[in-house]
């Protein structure tokens, strides 16, 4: 159909024009083995976006002429899971096989979505297929796991993709009416970094802009209609790391609405959540700092709260943290002071402790000074006593700067009184 994507039309049914993968579906090898003679069990399959893990699965359900059932941990929660497995168990019947669960980017399931599959996987209602894109062995809980074999997909190489390319050239019916000659490839296959749908995107993106001519596909071509397509979201290439440095910029300069649309972007375009709550957490550390310390606690709250609902509710908490990040108070003193300490060590490198601050744990250390005169703070008023701490050579160096938040002015205040001229 016209109106479908390129990928979508493309989309082999068989083995025989699915392109990459030779280590497991080659001949001789072990999926192709597994599947040419019925025995298929529960597997997990692991690898990069685009490189056909939903095609596999689909192809081994359709080769093995076995009901298929399909769910995305986007989108699905516990009830669908349930729902799913109460359809496929209606499907069993005597010397049947079992049908087959198919369960996408099955690392954002939580952990009472993946306990909900147990039952079904060990009784053999069915037999399950996950897609996913990080290691399975953090991502899916241990019982799970171990009933599942896990196969590892890898990017598409130069001739997979090459093959690929001319595959679609020679028998897509929309690409046909185009007269498509390839002038240079190393653009398209660079963009492409190993993804058979990427690939296919750019070719189907440079094509709409041709239906009436020739096109000659080339480094400059490629380069320029990926440049003119700022609605294009690539989880591992350059628009990604755009996205994210808007919208970590966009919490540091207080904006939440500009916050809260680079957070829909990455959402809509199908961005890891755990990559996200990283960059929350950090940004909570490096540009709300002590000026509101609620604000880690806040973003770490949220990296947990992540973990135990899954996707899509998942989403609400992401939102929150962002907004509050975004209207916080700032400040990055904390930053620089680890910077500069750094920088310090590295200038100045191993000064030695001051003797009162080493441990005497033994009679000669004692004897040679360690820990000799050493003023225990909580044994005097306030629970403070003057005493050096830095190394005799930095003793009067400062590598804390407080900010100006209101929160930094009043430990200042505190340190005044503390350490009088020192913090004036």
């Amino acid at each position: 159909m016209a109106n479908q994507p390129l990928a979508e039309r493309l989309r082999p049914k068989s083995l025989d024009n699915y392109f990459g993968q030779e280590h497991l579906v080659g001949k001789n090898a072990i999926l192709r083995k597994m599947i040419e003679s019925n025995t298929l069990s529960s597997i997990i399959l692991w690898g990069p976006p685009g490189v056909g893990k939903t095609t596999l699965a689909k192809i081994i359900a359709n080769t093995l002429d076995r009901p298929f059932y399909t769910l995305s941990a986007i989108s699905s929660g516990v009830k669908d899971v349930r729902e799913a497995i109460d359809k496929a168990s209606k499907q069993q019947f005597f010397n049947r096989p079992n049908p087959i669960l198919f369960i996408d980017e099955i690392h954002r399931f939580s952990k009472s979505q993946q306990d909900s599959l147990l039952g079904a996987v060990e009784q053999g209602v069915v037999t399950l297929i996950g897609a996913t894109t990080e290691n399975p062995s953090f991502e899916v809980i241990t019982p799970l796991l171990s009933r599942c074999q896990v196969y590892v997909l890898k990017s598409l190489e130069k001739k997979d993709l090459n093959n690929l390319l001319h595959y679609a050239l020679q028998n897509d019916s929309e690409l046909k009416k185009i007269k498509v000659k390839v002038k240079e490839d190393e653009a398209l296959f660079r963009f492409s970094g190993g993804d058979a749908r990427k690939l296919l995107n750019i070719i189907e993106l440079i094509a709409a802009h041709h239906k009436d001519g020739k096109i000659t596909l080339s480094n400059d071509l490629v380069t320029s209609s990926l440049q003119s397509n700022p609605m294009a979201y690539d989880k591992n290439g350059e628009v990604h790391y755009d996205v994210i440095s808007a919208f970590i910029k966009s919490i540091r300069g207080s904006d939440p609405d500009a916050a809260i649309y680079w957070l829909a972007r990455m959402v809509e375009g199908g961005e890891d959540p755990k990559f996200i709550d990283r960059r929350l957490v950090i940004s909570a550390a490096e540009d709300i700092g002590l000026a509101n310390p609620n604000a880690l606690l806040l973003a770490n709250a949220g990296f947990d709260a992540i973990a135990k609902i899954g996707w899509p509710e998942g989403r609400i908490v992401l939102a929150e943290v962002t907004i509050y990040l975004a209207t916080s108070p700032k400040s990055n003193s904390s930053y620089n002071a680890i910077d500069d300490a750094l920088q310090l060590v590295k200038n100045t490198g191993n000064l030695p402790v001051p003797l009162h601050l080493r441990n005497a744990p033994t009679k000669l250390m004692k004897e040679l000074g360690y820990g000799k005169g050493y003023k225990y703070a909580h044994a005097f008023d306030g629970n403070f006593v003057d005493q050096q701490y830095l190394p005799d050579e930095l003793k009067a160096h400062r590598i804390w700067k407080i900010g100006n938040s209101q929160q930094e002015i009043t430990i200042l205040e505190r340190l005044k009184k503390w350490w009088g001229k020192r913090y004036q």
